[in-house]
């Protein structure tokens, strides 16, 4: 299995941050006497992606997941931080520079449908990138036009050549999708929620798919996801993120059947699931993603969580290291066990019995 520590990251993150500016009228610009707003939506972001080895990240809608995506991408420019691609910084590249990097770094992203140009046959879909960064003779781009359908399993690649995109299905079109973002065989892959849109009968195939060509092209993928059993499925490693922050850091099965961080574990009871012993309690996660013009002071989590202290309220925790290559942000990472046993329990959140006495605490589940 791929790790930080296998050969070099296609792919590092450091610190990475990505502001919106709130737009302002001119007079309420003008009548302004405080600084710009900005939406938080990454804060501080860091992470490794090495080749062959899917990283998921997974949250809530409005955490900052697809942002990520795109900004490591330089789809969105960085407000902060650093972008180190196979050991080359690539936070602030133009030009022909940039252009040649997202010659090896591609998207698929959410909405087949809607990322298709329903004017283009799936020939002119796959290969207009070729087109775009002169790949070759029309020949040999027949050819990779030809392999690229095969990869996407969209068999035989002839009778698909001169279809438009409203004629396939929607697992077809992903195919197509994937088809284009592979034929330049890129390094890095992002996939936003690739089969969220997809019938259920359909995503396992797709899921393959994706799973058998990072192994086979050797590419880095970023998987995003709300999904924990589609991440748990296809990602060496899972970063959970709330808020625009990585609050949890780990191998993917680690980090599902051990979370450290109450965030994990109460996405992880979210989840329906029924076993020999019949359907287990579901612990629902209540409240919203906090506003991230003015996110919570301290851990930003802590307005939700079911024991967190005036200490969480005021100070922000470190991401540390748990166990072996697991990480949490957390002050109380030794309540997680606790924590979790009385999750499985069924028994429901006394938060009093876990939070020690003389510390106040958020409500009880």
């Amino acid at each position: 299995m791929p790790s930080e520590t296998t050969g070099l990251p296609v792919m590092r993150v450091e610190n990475l941050q990505k502001w919106f500016p709130i737009r302002q009228g001119i007079l309420d610009t003008l009548l302004s006497k405080t600084e710009p707003a900005f939406v938080r939506a990454v804060d501080g972001v860091s992470f490794t992606v090495a080749p062959g080895e899917a990283v998921g990240i997974v949250g809530e809608s409005g955490s900052g997941k697809t942002t990520i995506g795109m900004t490591v991408l330089r789809l969105h420019e960085p407000t902060g931080g650093r972008l180190v691609f196979l050991g080359r910084d690539i936070t602030n590249l133009e030009g022909n520079a940039l252009r040649d990097f997202r010659r090896i770094a591609q998207i698929v992203f959410q909405n087949p449908y809607e990322s298709l140009n329903p004017r283009f046959t799936v020939y002119d879909t796959v290969a207009e990138p070729l087109r775009l960064h002169q790949v070759d003779t029309p020949q040999k781009q027949q050819e990779l036009v030809r392999l690229a359908l095969e990869r996407a399993e969209l068999l035989p690649p002839e009778t698909y050549y001169w279809r438009y995109p409203h004629a396939l299905s929607g697992g077809q079109q992903q195919r197509l999708a994937i088809a284009r973002a592979i034929v330049l065989e890129p390094k890095f892959l992002v996939a936003d929620e690739p089969v969220s849109m997809l019938d259920v009968s359909i995503r396992a195939g797709i899921l393959n798919l994706l799973k058998r060509l990072i192994q086979e092209l050797d590419t880095a993928m970023l998987y995003i996801s709300h999904d924990l059993a589609t991440v748990r499925y296809i990602c060496h490693r899972t970063i959970t993120l709330y808020a625009g922050q990585i609050v949890e850091m780990g191998e993917t099965e680690t980090l599902i059947r051990r979370p450290y961080h109450p965030y994990t574990q109460l996405l992880v009871r979210a989840i329906p699931r029924i076993n020999t012993r019949g359907t287990r309690r579901r612990v629902l996660l209540e409240g919203e993603v906090p506003d991230l013009v003015r996110p919570p002071a301290g851990c930003r989590f802590h307005p939700r969580c079911p024991f967190a202290t005036d200490k969480c309220a005021n100070e922000p925790p470190p991401l540390l290291e748990v166990e072996s290559g697991h990480f949490s942000a957390c002050h109380y990472p030794e309540r997680a066990a606790e924590f979790r046993a009385r999750l499985e329990s069924g028994i429901g959140i006394d938060a009093e019995s876990i939070v020690p006495e003389g510390e106040s605490s958020g409500e009880a589940l």
